[in-house]
């Protein structure tokens, strides 16, 4: 697809995808502010709001170098296309960056005392060391440092932990936050796992192949499902968020 700008042509990549992960993007950003306009005193909504802010100003980034723009940022101009560019190097910072202030919000939720602190100072330490890195893959450059892939494995251990903690307070507490949380896990869970079947079967490129121009990809698939993840995030979790309350002083 080519648009046309100040008199100069664009050719936009992936014009499905790119409305893709925009609409994630912006939806995503969008729970973001309402997480912070409803935060009231709560420290953990205050983290769960800069969580999907960064969440979805990654998606963005990635969006426009991945699917938007990729031939104009990457190739254009160039003899051998650039494989990968600041913007997707900018998008993995940002995203790990979500998914450890996403730890914080629910240790401010769901814990206390050296407990808490340690799963923040956890979540701090990750973030700078996997910035640093990632600052350092691009810059030198070190392909296997800026990888998607990196990035999953980097995140994959604070999913888990936040998946026994939730599953362990929902089985002592019975409380409804903890039930919300377990259901974003999973949710996320099952999204990875699209992800990757759709991607191990390579059916973007059977669907390709068939000759007809169709084109839908395992990061299609990715996008969506993270949509309804988010709208989930917005309409079940949101209001149930709270900051910890001592057992001495529940109900």
């Amino acid at each position: 697809m080519k648009i046309h700008i100040a008199s100069r042509e664009i050719i936009l990549t992936q014009p499905t995808s790119t409305f893709l992960v925009y609409a994630l993007g912006l939806l995503t950003i969008g729970a973001g502010l309402y997480f912070l306009r409803i935060r009231d005193s709560e420290i953990s909504r205050l983290w769960w709001g800069i969580s999907l802010l960064l969440w979805g100003s990654g998606a963005l980034l990635a969006g426009t170098s991945y699917q938007a723009f990729g031939y104009e940022i990457k190739c254009e101009g160039r003899q051998t296309c650039a494989w990968t560019s600041w913007w997707e190097v900018v998008y993995l910072m940002f995203q790990q960056m979500s998914i450890d202030a996403m730890l914080v919000a629910v240790a401010y939720s769901c814990t206390e005392g050296s407990l808490q602190m340690i799963l923040s100072a956890y979540a701090l330490v990750n973030a700078v060391v996997y910035v640093i890195f990632t600052f350092v893959g691009g810059i030198v450059p070190v392909k296997s440092l800026i990888t998607f892939n990196l990035m999953v494995r980097v995140s994959t251990p604070i999913f888990l932990l936040l998946f026994i903690l939730n599953g362990w307070r929902y089985y002592m507490l019975k409380d409804p936050m903890d039930l919300a949380f377990l259901g974003t896990w999973i949710l996320l869970l099952l999204t990875m796992a699209a992800y990757w079947l759709y991607d191990d079967l390579e059916i973007t490129q059977k669907l390709w192949a068939r000759g007809k121009g169709i084109w839908f990809s395992q990061n299609d698939v990715l996008h969506i499902c993270l949509i309804f993840w988010v709208i989930y995030i917005a309409a079940v979790v949101a209001n149930r968020v709270k900051d910890y309350v001592p057992a001495l002083s529940m109900g």
